[in-house]
């Protein structure tokens, strides 16, 4: 035998051998109803709201504030000080630079908390924030519910007007996220309810001296946000001198609204911004603490922390069908387990597929109910994304009615198909969601005002439905073809929305193109793959910052197990399963791999809200390497 055929073989057995620990460490992980679930974690943000809440629900007594989660409270302060950077401030992913909107949030809830504003770290904050601008470059959800405590100008903070409710099919042209967050939030604003702080309490410390508090004037007359600003101080009078009886219609709409989608949920929109303010829109309607209501929303908001072993924090949300639907395609992909052993995992997935109509059914209500959501309940938002992955999953995985199973992937299918929207591209929750001018209200800032189509989930949705049948010829399937090499970036990559970023958006564009059967001697496939081999690391893997968001374009960081994979399986969808790349990329997965068979990741690669919010999904540094090792086995890539 060859040198070369022999560390090629070596390099096989090595690949078999670690993706079998993988498979064994992956099915130890599994609780025992057959779901994968694993923490979801994201910046201080989450915990600097908690203490806002917590404000909130129990005001303070002269100077001081003492409420009866104090031991809470003060668990969540010394989580937010534990994240603290050198430079005083705080960030928004693992190793990135101090960010104003969470350092903003976290100096105010530190300090309401009991914190001196003479203590150290807070003078360093303090100086960091100021370095950045001060509080007026905050973000407008700071800005908005620091102006509930009165520590913001009122007039100097986005309108949010309950009568959005009364345009009807208005509040469906923003994203899922938004509507869920924007419609509890726009009663607590209507209520203008100015809620006490200690007495004497203020930040004025970090307002940048000589700076407006008034918002970012665009600079053209003609352009989309002067407009919502003309739009926005005609809102205010009517706040002023607008038709109460209208404004009592609306408040009532949006309570009912909000209710309405706690049902067969995990809290509003089974997310943590929703959630929160749903309770403080609660509040200000009178509706009593302990009422159900009250009571039940609570008790789904509290059930977002974690509180244990010497930890505390928030998650923004559950995951577990996202985490399920990974881990059990990775596990059937290396054909390693029993089949039998994935048949509880099936059982669980079909009960978990939605069977009611939610928001969507606006644009598609002659549509059958079907897909799946992302958390343990969330009947309004059947995701499209997870959607495709459980898919994938249910290839592997077969239930004990194997009938049914039919009926739902049938079903799911249907969906999707249904879901596509004109640009041939799939988005994550809704259809055609794309306004764009509404990027320029006000309040938009979030970044994710808009569930656009995007390159990632139009590459799953392609191989999740050839995976169950679809045919490559088929229209949906050739249309996401076509809607894929538009979207190509000129340097070869794709745009990743939902994971970080470019590798990510590239690894999906690339199966979803090998689903289609498109020919990977095409130009557009080759330079994906010479993309993703000219930006990989000396020690043979893959990673890419957060800051690639900020960039718009590709930004270097240290390997990961998570994007090593996706860059992996990216070069073997191209049809290079062979390359130097490849077997490099292979040996930095099997070389950090743990004995125990999984992985170490310190970097976030998952996105929430581009350049806003991200997330560390804690089963990907385990699943997708499974999957990379699957695939390179498989195909006998060395």
């Amino acid at each position: 035998m060859s040198p070369s055929l022999q560390v090629a073989d070596e390099l096989l057995a090595q690949s078999a051998q670690a993706a079998r620990k993988a498979v064994d460490a992956l099915l130890r992980l599994r609780h025992r109803d057959g779901y994968w679930w694993a923490d979801l974690t994201a910046d201080t943000t989450l915990e600097s709201d908690y203490i806002l809440l917590q404000l909130w629900m129990h005001p303070p007594q002269g100077k001081t504030w003492n409420p009866p989660t104090r031991p809470l409270v003060d668990k969540a302060v010394a989580s937010i000080l534990a994240r603290q950077l050198p430079d005083g401030g705080f960030n928004i992913y693992a190793q990135g630079p101090s960010e104003i909107s969470a350092s903003v949030k976290a100096y105010f809830s530190l300090k309401v908390a009991g914190i001196a504003a003479e203590d150290p770290r807070m003078l360093r904050l303090r100086d960091r924030i100021l370095a950045l601008g001060g509080l007026q470059h905050a973000n407008s959800y700071v800005k908005i519910n620091l102006s509930l405590f009165g520590l913001y100008p009122r007039e100097h903070v986005p309108t949010i007007p309950p009568e959005l409710m009364l345009l009807r099919r208005f509040i469906y042209e923003m994203s899922s996220w938004t509507r869920a967050i924007v419609i509890p939030l726009s009663i607590v604003h209507a209520a203008n309810p100015m809620r006490p702080v200690p007495d004497g309490f203020t930040i004025d410390e970090i307002h940048a001296p000589g700076v407006s508090f008034g918002f970012d004037r665009a600079k053209s007359f003609f352009s989309g946000k002067k407009f919502f600003y003309a739009v926005d101080r005609l809102l205010k009078l009517w706040e002023r001198y607008g038709s109460r009886a209208l404004r009592r219609k609306a408040l009532k709409m949006a309570l009912n609204w909000s209710l309405e989608h706690t049902k067969d949920s995990g809290g509003l929109a089974a997310i943590y911004p929703p959630m929160m303010y749903l309770i403080m829109a609660l509040d200000v309607m009178g509706v009593a603490r302990n009422h159900p209501d009250h009571l039940e929303a609570q008790r789904q908001f509290d059930s977002l922390m974690v509180n244990r072993n010497g930890q505390f924090y928030f998650q923004p949300c559950f995951s577990p069908v996202w985490d399920t639907a990974i881990a059990a395609f990775a596990v059937g992909e290396t054909n390693m387990a029993p089949p039998e052993s994935l048949k509880i995992t099936a059982d669980w997935l079909l009960t978990k597929e939605v069977r009611k109509k939610g928001d969507w059914c606006i644009k598609r209500p002659n549509v059958e109910p079907s897909g799946w959501y992302f958390e343990f309940a969330n009947e309004f938002y059947p995701d499209i994304d997870d959607t495709a992955m459980v898919l994938l999953a249910l290839r592997h995985a077969r239930a004990g009615s194997i009938p049914e199973q039919q009926k739902c992937i049938d079903r799911a299918v249907n969906w999707l198909l249904a879901m596509q929207s004109k640009d041939g591209g799939w988005a994550a929750f809704d259809v055609d969601n794309n306004w764009q001018f509404l990027a320029d209200v006000p309040f938009a800032d979030h970044n994710a005002m808009l569930d656009p189509t995007c390159p990632d989930i139009t590459g799953r949705v392609m191989e999740g439905l050839v995976a169950q049948g679809v045919p490559p010829s088929h229209a949906a399937i050739q249309r996401g073809a076509d809607y894929l090499r538009r979207t190509q970036e000129a340097d070869g990559s794709w745009y990743g929305r939902w994971g970080v970023d470019y590798i990510y958006g590239t690894f999906l564009a690339l199966r979803g193109l090998r689903a289609a059967e498109e020919n990977n001697r095409e130009a557009h496939i080759l330079r994906a793959g010479e993309w993703l081999r000219a930006i990989q690391n000396a020690d043979g893997g893959w990673g890419e910052s957060c800051e690639s968001y900020e960039a718009h374009s590709y930004v270097p960081a240290h390997s990961t197990p998570s994007q090593t994979a996706w860059a992996v399986l990216g070069l073997i969808a191209s049809g290079d399963p062979h390359s130097e790349s490849v077997r490099k990329g292979i040996e930095y997965l099997i070389e950090t791999q743990k004995p125990d068979g999984t992985w170490d990741e310190d970097l976030a690669t998952g996105t929430g809200f581009p350049g806003v919010f991200y997330l560390s999904y804690h089963l990907y540094r385990n699943s997708f390497p499974t999957l990379a090792l699957a695939a390179f086995v498989n195909g006998k890539g060395a």
